[in-house]
């Protein structure tokens, strides 16, 4: 993409209504814009960001055997009754009536829709396990939204819902998605650090919140020091083993000292040599809540022996757009964004250092089409805009390579190659610039 011909309002000063990093940064870079309060329009720069947030996410989600769906975002009331959380829910809700008088709301989770989708289209344990996902907009009205995308009213969500035969089958659902989310989250350059939790609204007795390490995350974090130095599990998981020790030796004996947690229920938890204390944010949550919902909305599917039996039920939420401004909060620095490769809305910054010159201009040509070629995405800067201030917007938008171009260097046939994340630089001739970002070393 041209820079010339790119929507991209870039502000040269810090917004004032931005109380955090992510959402300074996404004001700034031309990422995001608020419509109203806790309500943004993701303009194409951040577009590009969530859809690549979100295929990671579909990636992980399909590799765990989830099966992507498309549910709506308005539902009816008449369903949310019928769970009972129609009046329990609260003011987050946001209750609307159609032109019929009916009972309608903007879902905020989706386990009475999923609910009543599978109960009129399943009947028999022969179609069990399944896993149905989406990647939908869903609506909470908070009553404080602030910190841009990370506590937003409107948000993108995956959501997947498990339906298992037994308690022993719905274990295993959960695992997956447990390891599902390690492995997301990993290949967004976050560590995650899954941590036991409450189940709140959504009810049961087994949850995970998978939160992110972050210098300027929203809450303290105490966890081992080991969790933070893993990587995720490969691909010789067997998932129909017993993978409780795991699961327990993945769980930080942790807390979160927000306003939920009492840090000083938690400090002697971990023993001090091996604790870490650092900030955190949340992103992910899992819930194995059995039957709750199934009960309430007579879900049965014929068993083995012909009775009915209430279907086991876990659901598994990843914000989306929220990973949007953690990915940000984890990795940027006093210039700007530091995206991580797999995220980046662009792979290279292109810049060309006097464009119009003849030379100058043959040679981005040359490499703009040769990268696009070779499925790199690049921006290419070809404004008229002064040196420094390209150099600075591009540190802004953090992309992970640049390319500077100008006739000083292309004299001694050379460019020069910078690493976003690094600062290192590189003189080298144009085709060995090529190269590098195409090998990716």
């Amino acid at each position: 993409m041209r820079l010339s011909e790119y929507f991209l309002p870039i502000l040269r000063e810090d917004p004032k209504e931005a109380e955090i990093v992510s959402h300074r940064l996404m004001l700034r870079t031309g990422m995001v814009r608020q419509s109203s309060a806790g309500i943004y329009s993701w303009l194409p720069l951040g577009y590009r960001v969530l859809r690549k947030i979100e295929q990671i996410v579909r990636e992980e989600q399909d590799r765990s055997g989830a099966i992507e769906m498309l549910m709506p975002t308005i539902q009816s009331a008449d369903i949310w009754r019928e769970s009972g959380r129609y009046d329990d829910y609260g003011k987050e809700m946001l209750r609307i009536t159609d032109r019929h008088d009916r009972d309608m709301l903007y879902g905020p989770t989706n386990e009475e829709l999923v609910t009543e989708i599978f109960r009129d289209s399943v009947k028999s344990y022969r179609d069990l396990p399944r896993n149905l996902y989406h990647i939908q907009w869903k609506f909470r009205d908070e009553i404080r939204p602030r910190f841009g995308v990370m506590r937003g009213r409107e948000f993108l969500m995956k959501d997947a819902y498990s339906f298992d035969l037994s308690p022993e089958s719905a274990r295993i659902s959960y695992n997956k998605m447990f390891v599902a989310y390690l492995r997301t989250f990993e290949r967004m350059g976050l560590k995650s650090i899954p941590m036991a939790a409450d189940t709140g609204p959504i009810g049961g007795d087994l949850s995970h919140e998978f939160i992110v390490l972050a210098d300027t995350g929203e809450s303290q974090v105490y966890c081992d020091r080991d969790l933070i130095e893993r990587e995720a599990p490969g691909e010789d998981v067997d998932f129909n083993a017993d993978l409780s020790p795991i699961i327990e030796s993945w769980t930080s004996k942790y807390a979160a000292t927000d306003e939920k947690h009492d840090p000083k229920q938690f400090e002697a938890q971990v023993e001090i040599e091996n604790r870490v204390t650092a900030r955190g944010i949340e992103v992910g949550h899992i819930f194995y809540f059995g039957t709750k919902y199934t009960e309430a909305m007579n879900c049965r599917v014929q068993g083995p022996d012909g009775k009915l039996i209430p279907v086991e039920c876990g659901s598994y939420g990843i914000g989306v757009s929220r990973l949007a401004g953690a990915i940000i909060e984890a990795s940027h620095d006093e210039a700007g964004i530091i995206w991580p490769d797999s995220v980046a809305p662009y792979n290279v910054a292109l810049i060309n250092l006097k464009a119009g010159d003849a030379e100058t201009d043959a040679a981005c040509n040359d490499l703009y089409a040769k990268l696009g070629n070779t499925g790199v995405d690049v921006l290419y800067d070809d404004t008229d805009e002064r040196a420094g201030a390209k150099f600075a917007a591009m540190d802004l938008l953090g992309l992970p390579w640049q390319i500077i171009v100008g006739p000083r260097g292309l004299k001694q046939g050379e460019v020069e190659l910078k690493r976003r994340a690094t600062g290192e630089r590189q003189t080298l001739t144009p085709d060995a610039a090529f190269n590098r970002i195409v090998d990716g070393s």
